[in-house]
């Protein structure tokens, strides 16, 4: 899933809900250290991971985002000062001419971002911030853009320095300023999380409210067309759903989007679909039990689904939440 990094409000709710770093590290399988990183909006976590966390500390995701109307001020000046500092440190590290240099190489190859990302190893988060000038390379990661740019590694540093040189790159670095101003408030980072790139396609969203809290999706009538999110552009089966039920809980709001893929395999903390008849479905939060079988589990009340083996061919994996 796509990794972000944000300004939040996890410590504020966790200490409201009385949970310790050490009862959230052990929901996510992560170490200590991470979750305080985490907090302190320093370390990345991907959709799947912030899903977890809301439904941890009983509160809606996106109360989870630092808020300039309703959040603490001290917060939202720490994540300012924070951008800032990166910034100044990728100035002088030269960053912004290496990623207006790849940007502009890579428009005049007509390649996307994806593909590039895909091509490179990378996540098309990790390689977005490289253009944007907000990420060191390592000479092993520089090898891997380089024969994505089917180029040698030298030859890219030299066509690079030669961009710069012939002021090329100037206009780039000054509209990546620019982006990367707006991303460095709570509200701007927000809308990076939401959509990374606007290079998508349109995917079908069906879904309406049925009996019960259950959902009921006709692949004959979609309800609307909403953009792909950018990891998901090489995926053939992607569909999405409607949230239109309040059984999956507080968590999320009832006008998000659920990105499905019925090929991926669900496993424990995944959120899916499970089709009960052809046309009815049900949103569950996967659970394993003391004897490693897996059951899904909906709120509101508590619910608990059983899961055969027979039932995984109709269970489809949330990939992606679009709020």
């Amino acid at each position: 899933m796509e990794e972000i990094i944000f300004p939040n409000q996890i410590r504020m709710y966790r200490r409201l809900r009385g949970r310790s770093m050490q009862e959230l590290a052990d929901h996510l399988s992560v170490s200590l250290s991470a979750i305080s990183k985490i907090e302190k909006g320093y370390r990345r976590v991907d959709q799947e991971q912030l899903v977890r966390v809301a439904e941890f500390l009983d509160c809606p995701l996106q109360d989870l985002f630092v808020n300039e109307q309703n959040s603490q001020a001290e917060v939202v000046q720490s994540w300012r000062r924070e951008q800032e500092r990166r910034n100044k440190i990728n100035e002088k590290s030269g960053l912004k001419t290496l990623g207006a240099g790849l940007r502009q190489i890579r428009n005049e190859k007509n390649l996307t971002l994806i593909e590039v990302a895909e091509s490179a190893d990378m996540t098309l988060s990790v390689y977005h911030r490289i253009e944007m000038g907000q990420r060191e390379v390592s000479d092993k990661e520089f090898k891997n853009i380089a024969k994505a740019l089917n180029m040698e590694p030298e030859a890219l540093k030299e066509e690079i320095k030669s961009l710069d040189d012939k002021g090329m790159l100037e206009e780039i670095i000054q509209r990546n300023d620019a982006k990367y101003k707006l991303l460095s408030t709570p509200r701007g980072a927000i809308a990076s999380f939401m959509a990374q790139s606007a290079e998508t396609t349109k995917v079908s969203v069906y879904g309406t409210a049925g009996k019960d809290g259950d959902v009921l999706i006709d692949m004959e009538n979609e309800t609307k067309k909403v953009p792909c999110p950018p990891q998901l552009a090489n995926k053939k089966d992607i569909y999405a759903v409607n949230l239109c039920t309040r059984r999956l809980g507080s968590v999320l709001p009832t006008r998000s989007v659920m990105f499905v893929d019925p090929s991926d395999v669900v496993s424990v903390g995944d959120i899916a679909i499970y089709y009960a008849t052809p046309g009815e479905a049900k949103i569950l939060s996967i659970r394993e039990d003391e004897n490693g079988q897996l059951y899904g589990l909906r709120w509101n009340p508590d619910e608990r689904i059983e899961i055969g083996n027979d039932d995984l061919s109709k269970i489809h994996k949330v990939v992606v939440i679009n709020l």
